[in-house]
């Protein structure tokens, strides 16, 4: 199987769906250019028509594209970084989160909404918010957060296929992780996590960039004899509940990583479900690490110590393993 780059494996993606489905376009600031090279090479094949580039305004493009979508285009909506769809939030969220239910169901609404998330790369704050837990706090809204070459694949021509608005974030520090990504076309189901590592002790609860730092964590905690599970939530919303709790009902303890904020972020989410659902499976409380409540600094030093690192991981496995919950009556 070919080896490809995570760009790469974006770029495929939506050449696929392009070819595929004539009212599949592509719209966004300089998307012809490519400034993150996944839309690189489009505007050569597809033209004018549908490889649109727009003017630096957010809330305009998104509500071009939520109009589009609602009157049978299948429009893919770059907006660069994750940070520029605070300034297409009204549109995302008063109009693509809502449409088809105030409709009644009579319209569709296939808009895929595509940026870089996270940070790791010294951005600073104005380029390496997370953003996900908003868009995970709107109804009918999808969110999906793909960790691997061959998942952002499959993944993107899924979200390009679907009849609702799907938020559709790249990792800003994955783009040139290279992985196994097939020539042929695949889709992969939205909202189905994937156990990326098999563990009999405890669980780990990751999406994005935190999988790697995971897998990391859990290469270095069976040096110690503790064997991790790690599960790839990949779709954010809605998110595979029963994988995740399979899982700890078999090791009894979960740690839950998400580079977001720990106030109505991801790992709280994950946590408060796991928490109320298996219970009476828990042999320790469940940990939740987070970023810390600052913005992202712009300083690579001071970023790491506020994104979530396999050390944190590390540190909270040997915790809970430490740890055994009173016996219950």
């Amino acid at each position: 199987m070919p080896r490809k780059s995570y760009i790469a494996a974006i770029q495929a993606a939506l050449a696929e769906e392009l070819r595929q489905d004539p009212n599949v376009i592509l719209i966004g600031e300089d998307v012809r250019l490519g400034v993150f090279a996944g839309t690189r090479g489009l505007h050569a094949e597809f033209g004018d028509s549908r490889i649109v580039d727009t003017p630096i305004s957010e809330l305009g493009v998104a509500g071009a594209g939520i109009g589009a979508a609602a009157t049978g285009l299948r429009p893919v909506v770059d907006l660069m970084f994750g940070t520029f769809l605070y300034l297409a939030f009204d549109q995302i969220a008063n109009q693509a989160a809502a449409m088809r239910y105030m409709f009644g169901g009579q319209t569709r609404l296939p808009i895929v909404f595509m940026t870089q998330n996270g940070g790791g790369i010294g951005a600073g704050p104005h380029h390496s918010q997370p953003v996900h837990p908003f868009f995970m706090n709107l109804p009918l809204i999808k969110v999906v957060m793909p960790s691997t070459p061959y998942d952002v694949k499959g993944l993107l021509k899924a979200a390009i296929r679907d009849d609702n608005p799907v938020v559709f974030l790249n990792h800003l520090s994955l783009g040139s992780q290279r992985g196994e990504v097939p020539d042929e076309a695949y889709t992969l189901p939205l909202g189905k996590a994937e156990i990326k590592r098999a563990g009999r002790d405890l669980t780990v609860v990751a999406a994005g960039l935190m999988v790697h730092h995971a897998l990391k964590a859990a290469a270095e905690l069976a040096e110690s004899g503790i064997e991790a599970e790690v599960v790839d939530l990949r779709t954010l919303k809605p998110w595979d509940e029963e994988t995740v709790l399979a899982s700890v009902e078999r090791t009894g303890r979960c740690i839950c990583v998400d580079e977001s904020y720990p106030v109505c972020g991801g790992a709280s989410e994950w946590a408060a479900c796991i928490s109320e659902k298996a219970f009476y499976a828990l042999k320790a409380p469940v940990q939740r690490i987070s970023n810390a409540h600052v913005p992202i600094p712009f300083s690579p030093t001071l970023e790491k110590m506020v994104i979530p690192q396999p050390a944190a991981i590390v540190a909270a496995a040997h915790r809970v393993m430490a740890t055994t919950q009173i016996e219950r009556n």
